[in-house]
């Protein structure tokens, strides 16, 4: 029989917002301080109920409750038998959860801190889930085998995830449409009381100084070798470790005359440590338990008054390298002398450095964590869409570059940026993935696709291969593309094998198919449009077979109403060569556009936000200046009226066959096909795989803007909007959409390294008190 031990009384701060339950891999009494500071304050609006791990002993199943005093939470601790299996074990939580909540009416918010409660809970109905990820669980020394599992059946479920840092939202965001980044906060009154604390903890007192102090577990994540090597070095330090030593056994732990672990502490006696340290360490292990990692202690050490030394944690540099407080190093030597300096900056009784700190952490609350927070669980509650802005810092966080857009045009100047100017950049966009257009995922058949169409890369530019080529090794690849005409498939670009194919000829040199194709011509007295560059180049009939219909349903307009340069891209050959490109470099990035994205922004200087627009944070960001790589129009608010701009749809199939077409990329001109042409990604990307990925493409007038429409009366109205682009100061604006161009991909990465070497003149001449000229800038270029 399951017994329930209900606590006697609930929290009278209840309002009438929905219950929330939080399942955590803690116990209350040991909980990290964000659920603590987070369900504290949502205790104070509706029920909040703290589900532990479970308590395993000779007893019946059944739930011990309390009130915690201090924050109005429920706190339930699940009891079982010893010895009881996992199924077991499953099916009586459930049984002892539903006991629980059965006087619970409305349905819940579910809040997860780890997806292995998952398992007996997903049935429970909820309002809102919400998988709060504060670590990769999974790289975490004894992870559940379940655990992967899991976290994928609560991605599915939930409707929001939140996650503890920049580093975790990076490996997150393309898992979940609706991933936020929240690095924990800081309770800077707590930890304060360490500048004027006197009182020295009992244990710490016959210590001699200078302390140098960790406080937090001691666990896999930590460098014990870094700490021994750092003991070693100077002995006349005292390493003081303070914190429960967890999945490592003490016998691992390196043994020092000056090296001191005194064990775990309540939370309340942290800041008395803390004053009687010279300096915090962070000495982590750079491994995979430590790779998404946000380590609250930064703030918390800081607002104690101390500097800190840490080894090299991504979401460490990314927010506090900028403070003269924090040090990082990388190996004992460089961590020893960072100490030093350190020890040097604590000694400095001017405490300037002090200022800075407080500038810092006056932007970070938990009460604006937990307002923003509230305000996603709302929004998903009533089905909109977030419109929350994710500032790390707080209001008005502060950044030398705002970059609208992670295509290529914004994500090249971001790196430009951030690695020759050490400049700060932060880079938005509004879906939830990097690489813009460009972007690549692998599918449920393991194929990477490409989900906006297939994309192609080709230039002659030897600097724009050599500067991409920092991100990504190659894949040799050119391009074949053939056309359904009449029932054949055949070579396009036009050449001489689509000749013969088509017309049952036998042309055998470039001159009989140059005669041939003269002799269909029709030439044109002016060419003006589409239609006159192909009828005066090959004759109507062809132009009606390849080119009318297809240029019908890809721009919705007949081709003698699309300027010239349409079709004017694409050739017509009188030899063989059946590839669609000429360049001189044809090329795929080896592991796909997104890793190479990923490897542009990995920059300790470049913080990324998704899922974000522009709108919602133009008014919270203080920016140097502007990045702009949108819609033109959209950014002066349409002013003029929107610019007109042709739409895809994409319809992506796995087939159960290894392959589907003789070449990537098949188009069907004739209008009686609705689509426009069919994309094969294995050709792309040479995976070998009994499974294949094809996609349907399909032109729209409606949804994101993919072409520009080149006609006389777009131009003109672009024109007014490139007047105020260029009367806008502090705002740069490049790109296919920002420019209004059709761009292939290294014509943009082109222009974005050009729009880098223009501020950069800038920059250079500004520092020199030079007026920037245009000939200053062409020199440059």
């Amino acid at each position: 029989m399951i017994e329930v031990n209900r606590a006697k009384e609930r929290s009278a701060a209840h309002a009438s917002g929905n219950p929330l339950i939080c399942f955590s891999h803690l116990r209350w009494n040991f909980v990290f301080q964000r659920p603590q500071h987070l369900m504290s304050r949502f205790a104070a609006e509706r029920r909040v109920i703290f589900w532990e791990e479970p308590e395993f002993g000779d007893f019946a199943p059944r739930t011990n409750s309390r009130i915690c005093d201090k924050t109005g939470v429920e706190v339930v601790t699940p009891h079982l038998p010893a010895g009881l299996d996992e199924a077991a074990q499953e099916e009586a939580l459930r049984g002892l959860l539903d006991a629980y909540l059965a006087d619970t009416p409305d349905p819940l918010i579910r809040w997860y801190y780890t997806p292995m409660m998952l398992a007996f809970s997903a049935h429970l109905p909820a309002a809102c889930t919400v998988y709060d990820c504060m670590d990769e669980l999974s790289a975490f020394r004894f992870a559940p085998p379940r655990l992967l599992p899991l976290e994928r059946a609560l991605m599915e479920q939930a409707d929001l995830v939140f996650t503890g840092g920049f580093s975790l939202y990076e490996a997150k965001r393309d898992l979940h449409p609706n991933v936020h980044p929240f690095p924990s906060s800081v309770d800077r009154a707590h930890f304060m009381q360490a500048r004027a604390h006197t009182d020295t903890p009992v244990d710490q007192i016959p210590i001699p100084g200078p302390r140098l102090g960790f406080y937090g577990v001691v666990d896999e994540r930590m460098d014990l070798e870094l700490i021994a090597r750092v003991a070693d070095a100077r002995p006349d330090w005292s390493i003081v470790m303070v914190g429960p030593v967890v999945k490592i056994s003490p016998s691992d732990l390196p043994i020092r005359p000056n090296l001191h672990f005194l064990g775990g502490k309540d939370y309340s006696e942290l800041p008395a440590y803390l004053a009687g340290w010279d300096v915090a360490l962070m000495p982590f292990a750079i491994n995979e338990s430590t790779r998404f990692i946000s380590p609250t202690k930064t703030p918390e050490y800081l607002a104690g008054g101390k500097p800190v030394v840490s080894t090299p944690i991504k979401d460490v540099m990314r927010h506090y390298s900028d403070l003269e407080a924090v040090k990082i190093a990388d190996g004992a030597d460089e961590f020893v002398a960072a100490c030093e300096a350190a020890l040097a900056l604590a000694a400095d009784q001017s405490q300037a450095w002090l200022a800075e700190v407080d500038v810092k952490l006056s932007n970070l609350s938990w009460d604006t964590t937990f307002a923003r927070m509230s305000s996603l669980i709302a929004q998903a509650i009533e089905g909109e869409a977030s419109t929350a802005p994710m500032i790390i810092d707080g209001a008005k966080a502060k950044y030398d570059y705002l970059v609208v857009g992670a295509g290529f045009a914004g994500s090249v100047i971001a790196e430009r940026l951030a690695s020759q100017h050490d400049a700060k950049v932060l880079v938005i966009d509004r879906r939830p993935h990097i690489a813009g257009n460009a972007y690549d995922k692998l599918d449920e058949a393991g194929v990477l696709i490409h989900q906006y169409g297939p994309h192609i890369f080709h230039t002659n530019s030897d600097e724009i291969v050599d500067y991409l080529s920092q991100f990504t090794a190659w894949r040799p690849y050119e391009h074949r593309v053939l056309a359904e005409v009449r029932g054949q498939l055949v070579p396009i670009p036009i050449n001489r094998t689509t000749l013969n194919k088509l017309f049952g000829l036998d042309l055998k040199t470039d001159e009989e198919a140059a005669a041939y194709l003269a002799s269909r011509a029709e030439p044109v007295d002016e060419i003006k449009t589409s239609e006159d560059v192909v009828i005066n180049a090959v004759g109507r009939e062809l132009y009606e077979l390849f080119f009318q219909g297809y240029t019908r349903k890809q721009w919705g307009i007949d081709p003698s109403g699309l300027d010239k340069a349409v079709t004017a891209r694409i050739p017509t050959r009188t030899n063989t060569d059946d590839r669609y490109f000429g360049d001189k470099h044809q090329v795929m990035p080896a592991d796909g556009y997104t890793a190479l994205f990923e490897k542009m922004l990995d920059h300790p200087n470049i913080t990324v936000m998704l899922g974000v627009d522009w709108a919602q944070v133009k008014d919270e960001v203080d920016a140097g200046h502007i990045v702009f790589t949108g819609p033109i129009d959209e950014y002066f608010g349409y002013r003029f009226g929107k610019l007109p701009y042709r739409s895809l749809r994409f319809e992506h199939r796995t087939l159960e066959q290894e392959w589907s077409q003789p070449v990537a990329v098949v188009n069907y001109p004739s209008p009686d096909v609705p689509y426009t042409r069919i994309t094969e990604y294995k050709h792309l990307t040479g995976q070998q795989s009994p499974r294949t990925s094809i996609t349907f493409e399909y032109p729209s007038a409606e949804g994101d803007p993919y072409y520009p429409i080149p006609r006389a009366e777009n131009q003109a109205l672009f024109k007014k909007y490139e007047a105020l682009a260029d009367a806008t100061p502090g705002v740069t604006f490049v790109g296919r959409l920002a420019t209004y161009r059709y761009y292939n991909m290294d014509q943009v990465v082109g222009q974005a390294l050009a729009t880098f070497r223009r501020l950069d003149a800038a920059k250079r001449a500004a520092e020199a008190g030079e007026t920037v000229t245009a000939e200053l800038v062409q020199a440059a270029e």
